[in-house]
């Protein structure tokens, strides 16, 4: 029983978003706490800051190299879910029973627990550092621990309804929203690069000058501080997971990709070496908030700009989560792999607002239950191990799909080596911090598997489902898109 048949969505997503916009949506996922708060690890593990700015550098370019293979899918494979759409066109069709499974387990992590559990890590983030700038003026400091607890808690949970609220209402809402926050987020970058560059010109360079002293020459630590740096540059591929609201994805894919990891490859080079300016590598590795400590020392009266600048991060970067996530419900739900109505869309709004609302619900859970960073680990690490899914599926597209067009394509060499930069990122973790938690994963993969295996493969539909459809369906006055339908 549904509502509207007759009446689908026509065509489901619209194109609304220019190349602008994807250059905002990269940038808001890249930058969110990180680089405010804790960039230490990887000079921790290099030894020296002249090595741990190189570090920096290189895992831009990686990070580019990567996202310049999702370039190129994404024209091959013009589909929101980045690299679910890509697994499903590249395997589904060689077995019945395992091609589409890789593409369902994807889903299953993304979906299910790492984009929830982020958004909500994320946005208690932007709790603790929205009510850093007044903690004075409330008098929020001779609060007992509890009820600061409580009150960055309920912060957090109005922050993540105003995302949600925003990410049902319309896609140029948040394209307008996100574009701001896009903007003051690269401006509060900004204020630390400069900072820095007044602090050189006053001759702070002692930090600086003692260039690559100290190098960590053990591979083991090496890896280790390129595995920490990759991580921070985490979300290039997140303009390919809205693929098709991008107007002309076949050209402003790509330029959005060029124009924006650059930038923020630039912007985090130079905010290291502004912190290097005034803190020592010995009070980096120790520090709990470096932005903070930098902001104390260089900003005087302006050091609340720190912690808003890593408020509005925060606050973009959980909101473009959420917004690219669903998408992936979206796709994921057109293929048979998600519940249906995950797949429906607002009659006039073109959101899809059941994946939106499902998304807000599991991160308010998270919210509520807290101590999450120990599953976001658990997690984590298999971001890259998708990443490595994707960039196989590239290679396969290549070979089984020569004749595609292709308006953008990477040399053979590029995906070859993004693959195997994300077979050392799956692995290093493991044989670096062997722990149980990665048996953890596993178990949840194969909890996907029992979830595949009946209601995906065998395509088992529980009586009752026909009801909820309904009810969504009303509820959000939501209707199949034309593909459904057909």
């Amino acid at each position: 029983m549904t509502v509207a048949q007759t009446e689908p969505a026509n065509g489901g997503l619209k194109r609304e978003m220019g190349l602008m916009s994807a250059i905002n949506v990269i940038i808001s996922v890249m930058i969110g706490s990180g680089i405010f708060v804790s960039p230490t690890a990887a000079l921790k593990y290099s030894g020296s800051v002249g090595f741990c700015l190189v570090v920096w550098a290189v895992c831009g370019i990686i990070s580019l190299l990567g996202a310049l293979c999702f370039a190129e899918l994404g024209t091959v494979v013009p589909r929101s879910g980045a690299e679910y759409a890509y697994l499903i066109e590249a395997f589904k069709k060689t077995n019945k029973f395992w091609g589409p499974l890789p593409s369902f387990i994807c889903a299953w992590v993304y979906v299910v627990v790492l984009r929830p559990a982020e958004i909500a890590v994320i946005i208690l983030t932007f709790a603790e550092y929205s009510i850093l700038p007044f903690s004075n003026i409330l008098g929020l400091k001779n609060l007992p621990e509890e009820d600061l607890h409580n009150l960055i808690k309920l912060i957090a949970l109005l922050g993540l309804g105003v995302i949600t609220y925003i990410n049902l209402s319309s896609v140029k809402l948040y394209v307008t929203i996100n574009n701001i926050f896009g903007f003051c987020k690269v401006f509060a970058c900004l204020i630390v690069i400069f900072g820095g560059i007044y602090q050189l010109a006053i001759g702070n360079t002692e930090n600086l000058s003692r260039g690559f002293a100290g190098t960590n020459f053990s591979p083991g630590h090496i890896a280790l501080a390129f595995y920490n740096g990759l991580w921070a540059y985490d979300g290039w591929s997140s303009v390919t997971t809205i693929t098709e609201e991008i107007k002309r994805p076949e050209v402003n894919i790509p330029r959005s990709i060029i124009i924006a990891v650059p930038i923020i490859t630039g912007l985090y080079v130079f905010m290291n070496m502004a912190y290097m300016t005034v803190l020592s590598p010995e009070e980096m590795i120790v520090s709990e908030a470096v932005g903070l400590d930098f902001g104390n020392r260089v900003l005087g009266s302006f050091s609340f700009l720190i912690p808003l600048g890593v408020a509005l991060s925060t606050f973009g970067c959980a909101l473009s989560i959420q917004f690219g996530v669903t998408r992936l419900c979206y796709v994921a739900s057109q293929e048979g792999q998600m519940l249906e109505p995950l797949s429906y869309i607002h009659l006039r709004r073109s959101t899809p607002t059941p994946a939106v609302a499902m998304q807000g619900l599991l991160a308010l859970a998270f919210i509520l239950v807290g101590n999450i960073e120990e599953l976001i680990e658990l997690a984590s690490f298999l971001i890259w191990f998708f990443y490595g899914s994707a960039f196989i599926a590239l290679l396969t597209l290549r070979k089984t799909q020569p004749d595609t067009p292709r308006p953008y394509k990477v040399p053979l060499l590029v995906p070859i080596f993004a693959l195997g930069v994300s077979i050392f990122l799956s692995v290093v973790p493991i044989i670096a911090e062997p722990s149980p938690k990665y048996f953890f994963a596993l178990a949840f993969i194969l909890s996907g598997v029992a979830v595949y295996t009946p209601f995906v493969y065998y395509k088992i539909r529980p009586s009752w489902m026909d009801k909820l459809t309904y009810f969504i369906q009303v509820l959000f006055e939501a209707v199949p898109t034309a593909e459904k339908t057909e």
